[in-house]
């Protein structure tokens, strides 16, 4: 049983109002805690223009190697209708076993056990551990991902922070603590496919050219091909329609213009250039000349990464199986993560709280998760500083 108290933490956690971009106190009271433990704690706020300003925090026990990071956001999705809550989403409430409130498990409920677990393996070695902890904790992960962990990760390495692994604490579990460990996920690339006709008079098609049907044309061909068979890593790249927007209310009126938005979630078959060319190529082969069409590709930041299988791996599978006494399967499902900026500075892999109730009414956690957590993590640096 852990001596510092992850569900304590995690009730004061999720009673700051932190939704994108505010910081709401959750911060402030991390600064505290981990201070007070010896730490050395750094907040920044980082600014871009036409985006909102985004409070961020670094904080580092240590001077040596090897250097372990734990990653999370304190920031959260808005709860939506509080009403509809049997908890109101800001009050920490815990009924029969199980915390209440936004951000239980997604992921103020993961940055506890952490602190948590931390605290208690400093307390056991003398107050210093045998290399460095550090918390890289940023309040835009849930907003569009500038002014958050990108920057302050450039920040630390400009100051000479060198970090030799990561633990990221995503709600990435199924269905329950211990069933899955993310190692990689799959990056996220938006467009809008854009098809130009002239506009006429439907009772006179052969005046105009009709845009939907050039559209319906390319969707279609961009639809049925897949893009690629996938590999022993991921799963295959999927393209899917979103949205069709035509912007027409007159009923006899032929448009001039069709639109149709797209995400493509992909694999590490691709990068961002050689999928758009794929994708370009695709429609030009559809189009045959007879179409008249464009593609506005929208600026992503979320690429691909695979972190492959190593000592450090070990350790945390070691871990989760030793505690929960389940061996996690390895997964590179679901949407972005931080984790996409992460792997550019070191090796890192999910483990977090199970995921059923993240950004959902009523977004919940079981207290005894929260304790199995704290002891994973706690397992976690126990073996990587041994």
């Amino acid at each position: 049983m852990s001596n510092a108290d992850p569900v304590a933490i995690a009730r004061d956690l999720l009673r700051c109002p932190s939704v994108t971009p505010a910081e709401g106190g959750a911060l402030a009271f991390l600064e505290r805690t981990l201070k007070a433990a010896g730490f050395a704690v750094h907040r920044m706020t980082f600014s871009e223009s036409g985006t909102d300003d985004v409070e961020n925090l670094y904080a580092r026990i240590g001077t040596g190697a090897p250097h372990l990071m734990f990653a999370g956001h304190t920031d959260v999705v808005p709860p939506g209708d509080p009403k509809a809550w049997s908890h109101a989403p800001f009050s920490a409430d815990i009924a029969d076993g199980v915390l209440f409130g936004r951000g239980a498990v997604d992921m103020k409920g993961a940055i506890a056990c952490k602190v948590a677990a931390a605290l208690d393996h400093l307390a056991a070695h003398g107050g210093k551990p045998k290399g460095s902890i550090s918390f890289l904790i940023t309040g835009d992960e849930e907003g569009i991902a500038v002014n958050g962990s990108p920057k302050l990760l450039k920040w630390a390495a400009a100051r000479g922070e060198r970090f030799d692994h990561c633990v990221l604490g995503e709600p990435g579990n199924v269905d329950t603590l211990g069933d899955t460990i993310k190692l990689g996920r799959r990056g996220s690339q938006n467009g809008v496919l854009v098809v130009t006709g002239k506009q006429g008079h439907v009772a006179y098609p052969h005046r105009a050219d009709n845009p939907v049907r050039g559209l319906v044309k390319l969707m279609t061909a961009l639809m049925d091909e897949p893009l690629d068979a996938g590999n022993k890593h991921f799963d295959p790249s999927n393209l899917e329609f979103t949205s069709i927007d035509i912007g027409n209310r007159t009923v006899n009126l032929i448009p001039g213009e069709a639109r149709a938005r797209f995400n493509i979630r992909f694999n590490d078959c691709h990068s961002f250039a050689t999928l758009q060319k794929l994708v370009e190529q695709r429609a030009a082969k559809a189009a045959g000349g007879k179409v008249r069409w464009t593609i506005q590709w929208e600026p992503s930041n979320a690429d691909v990464f695979y972190t492959e299988p190593s000592p450090f791996t070990d350790v945390v599978i070691g871990a989760v199986a030793e505690v929960t006494g389940r061996k996690p399967a390895l997964s590179t499902s679901g949407g972005t993560s931080d984790a996409r900026f992460i792997k550019d500075y070191c090796p890192v892999v999910e483990f977090g709280l199970v995921g059923q109730t993240m950004h959902a009414v009523d977004e919940r956690v079981p207290v005894a998760d929260l304790q199995t957590l704290t002891k994973v993590y706690r397992k976690i640096l126990d073996n990587y500083f041994r």
